[in-house]
């Protein structure tokens, strides 16, 4: 509804209840799911929250293009997006602290150092703390419960250069940062048509890059013995790749719709925050990348 003050106040929703109850199960799910109980109450509350923000979206656009959205409507759309953003930032920082603890606190004191190492020579003898870990040390002692991989994905030698996935994956997603910024820019100065190819060149670029991906997957499992189940470097190296294949996955679908409200004739040079998030959240991806490219394949 509409106050004297021309300022918009959307009306009571249930849609929020409803979010956090999607969010519940999908957690509970997943917990679920790694415990081997299967992966329906995942897959319920996925379901439940592709329809409160199919629904939800909807009737914020509907709004938007109706013009019953105010500026500083539109300011706590900024600030929601920012802030969910910089609650991104914290989830990746977590998994690179994880790895940094790893490698360069965990894996010395394993391997000796410190002044517990005679009882680390106790229990593992001979354990060699190198990174990435080739040989576990419950395989030092002969155990079967976490089998190191037969290869690791660092960097190969630059006779392998051209057929390393992760560098092609590198160039595609820094590509499609370029491409949506294009985009951007045609948007900006009202030129619809050059919005809308580079838009969809920068959909293309993700799904490609989600192929690549796929294909990196199934050479570690298949051909390199690298697996969740392989110690450390297994969970740590998924950990991260997985969850920014799954924000990738996101942000591509984010752009899809912004590329079929293009289509539709939504957005102008002064009106376009719905593609700018989407946007951001792009750049956002390309940035973790490039961390994950660095710290984790290339440093190995």
């Amino acid at each position: 509804m509409a106050t004297e003050s021309n300022y918009y106040v959307p009306e009571e929703s249930r849609l929020p209840v409803l979010t956090a109850l999607a969010m519940g199960l999908m957690a509970l799910g997943a917990g679920m799911w790694v415990n081997d109980a299967g992966p329906s109450v995942f897959l319920v509350g996925s379901v439940l929250m592709a329809v409160v923000l199919y629904i939800w979206f909807g009737t914020v656009i509907k709004e938007n293009m109706a013009g019953m959205t105010s500026d500083q409507l539109k300011r706590s759309y900024v600030w929601g997006m920012s802030w969910f953003i910089f609650s991104e930032v914290m989830f990746f920082a977590v998994f690179f602290g994880a790895l940094f603890y790893v490698r360069t606190l965990a894996l010395p004191w394993l391997g000796g150092e410190g002044d517990k190492s005679d009882m680390i020579n106790l229990v593992w003898p001979g354990f060699q703390p190198e990174w990435p870990l080739m040989t576990n040390p419950d395989q030092v002692v002969g155990g079967e419960k976490f089998v190191a991989p037969h290869q690791n994905m660092s960097f190969p030698g630059w006779d392998k250069l051209f057929s390393w996935l992760p560098l092609w994956n590198t160039i595609i997603l820094l590509s499609s940062s370029w491409t949506v910024h294009v985009a951007h820019h045609a948007m900006k100065h009202n030129n619809r048509s050059k919005f809308n190819l580079w838009l969809g060149i920068t959909v293309l670029l993700g799904i490609i890059f989600l192929y690549v991906q796929y294909l990196e997957y199934h050479h570690a499992y298949v051909d390199m013995g690298l697996t969740l189940e392989s110690g450390i470097y297994g969970t740590t190296f998924f950990m991260l790749t997985g969850f920014h294949g799954f924000h990738v996955t996101l942000g591509t679908f984010m752009l899809l719709i912004q590329f079929l409200r293009g289509i539709k004739g939504h957005f102008s040079a002064d009106d376009q925050f719905g593609f700018e998030a989407s946007s951001w959240y792009w750049h956002f991806v390309d940035v973790v990348w490039l961390g994950l490219f660095i710290f984790v394949y290339v440093l190995g």
